[in-house]
Order: structure tokens, then C-alpha cells, then sequence
């Protein structure tokens, strides 16, 4: 009776083992602890600290506190990584962007103010999405399929800026363009200055403040001299 317990429990064995699929390379109990999205936060904040230069494996896993091996079983290489990495970063700005761009209420001027503040609350409570959106353009200098991706999200915030203008310029096109070429240059401005060493909340609110008057409040008074002269100014369409 017993031979024949031990011989079903072998039998059994055997089985299992035939039913067992092939690990993947770096198949272990860390993989399964981490998914992708730990993975990218990791290499998000190594190109915060570094640029896309800093993006390397073995750091990222000592960062993790895993072995380099649990890192193929989410991505094939090095490369597979920054593209999802970059993919990531794409997918939630259009996101982003979407919502803003159907946001509205019954005051347009308040719509525009909110994409004001939204744009500039973008880098984050401690700037590392702005830095690191800093560091794709740089990297999207020495990658065409990044800087075509780059003028895509461009063009895609210029033109709901232009749209929450023409509400409240009732529908001057030209103007609501320039309007926003200039509100755009503004913001990018601002968030370099914010990435400066002893930047504070005086500076983003002294820096908001300043381009809502200039750029949204006085503009929106009827007759406002600056409407008159805008939108007649060469290059229009050079940002986007």
C-alpha cells in the first residue's frame, strides 16, 4: 500500500513537471513584485536626475533594490525601455491635454486662466516632470522620431490655447493664435526659470500673475489696443 502511494505521488510529479512552462529569461519572484510601470518610474527619475544619458540597467536595478535579471522579464533591452518610457510620457499629456481642451464653462476667461494654471502646475510639486520634459527636448534634438512626436504635443496645446482665445475674442483667429504663440513661449519661459536652484512659490506666483495680465486679462478688454497690432506680425506658424 504504501509502494503504491510513493509510485502516485511520482506519477503525479511527473505530470506537473511536464505541465511547467519555460521561465522567461529573469523569470522570478522579483518580477512578479515589480511590473513595468516601477521599472519606468525608476528610469523617470534617473533621467530627472541626469538626463536620458542616465538611463542604465544595472542602476536602475540596484535603485530598485533587485537584480538586472527581473528587468528582461518586462522589457527586451535598454532600448525597449526609453521607448516605453517615452510612450508613457506621450500618452498621458495628450490625455492631459484632451481634458483641458473639452473643459469649458460659461466663462471663457476662467477656462483660460484654469490651462494658465494647469500648464504651470505640468512640472510637478517638486519639478521633476518638468525637468524631464526638459530633458526629452534635449534628447529630441539628437532624435527625429522624438522631436516628431515633440512638435506633435506642440501643436496639439497651441491649438487648444487658440481655441479658449477665440471665445473670448469672438472668434479673431489671428489674434487667438499669436495669443497663444506668445502664451506658450511665456509658460515654456516660466518653467525654465522655475528649474533654476532657489526658485520658490513667490517666483510661480509672481510668474503666473505676470502672464495672466499681460497675456489673458488686458487682451480680453474689449479694444485692447494689443489686438490690434497682433496678429498682422510675420512667422505665425512657426511654433507649430
Amino acid at each position: 500500500m504504501a509502494r503504491q502511494t510513493r509510485g502516485g505521488a511520482a506519477s503525479k510529479g511527473r505530470a506537473a513537471a511536464r505541465t511547467v512552462k519555460p521561465a522567461r529569461r529573469g523569470d522570478s519572484g522579483e518580477s512578479q513584485r515589480l511590473g513595468p510601470d516601477q521599472w519606468l518610474d525608476a528610469a523617470h527619475a534617473a533621467v530627472v536626475a541626469g538626463g536620458f544619458g542616465n538611463v542604465r540597467v544595472l542602476p536602475l536595478a540596484q535603485a530598485l533594490g533587485i537584480t538586472r535579471g527581473s528587468f528582461y522579464w518586462h522589457f527586451a533591452d535598454h532600448a525597449e525601455l526609453v521607448a516605453a518610457l517615452i510612450g508613457r510620457w506621450h500618452r498621458r499629456e495628450i490625455e492631459a491635454d484632451r481634458a483641458l481642451e473639452a473643459a469649458s464653462s460659461d466663462d471663457p476667461l476662467a477656462d483660460l486662466l484654469a490651462v494658465l494654471d494647469a500648464a504651470l502646475a505640468r512640472g510637478g510639486s517638486d519639478l521633476a516632470d518638468l525637468r524631464f520634459e526638459l530633458a526629452l527636448r534635449s534628447h529630441g534634438r539628437q532624435d527625429p522620431a522624438v522631436a516628431e512626436m515633440l512638435a506633435e504635443v506642440d501643436a496639439l496645446r497651441l491649438g487648444l490655447i487658440a481655441a479658449k482665445y477665440r471665445r473670448i475674442l469672438g472668434g479673431e483667429a489671428d489674434a487667438a493664435e499669436d495669443l497663444a504663440a506668445l502664451l506658450y513661449v511665456a509658460v515654456a519661459g516660466a518653467h525654465q526659470a522655475l528649474a533654476r536652484p532657489g526658485s520658490d512659490a513667490a517666483v510661480a506666483t509672481y510668474l503666473r500673475d505676470v502672464i495672466a495680465e499681460h497675456l489673458i486679462l488686458r487682451p480680453a478688454q474689449p479694444g485692447a489696443p494689443q489686438r490690434a497690432a497682433i496678429g498682422r506680425r510675420r512667422g505665425r506658424g512657426a511654433l507649430s
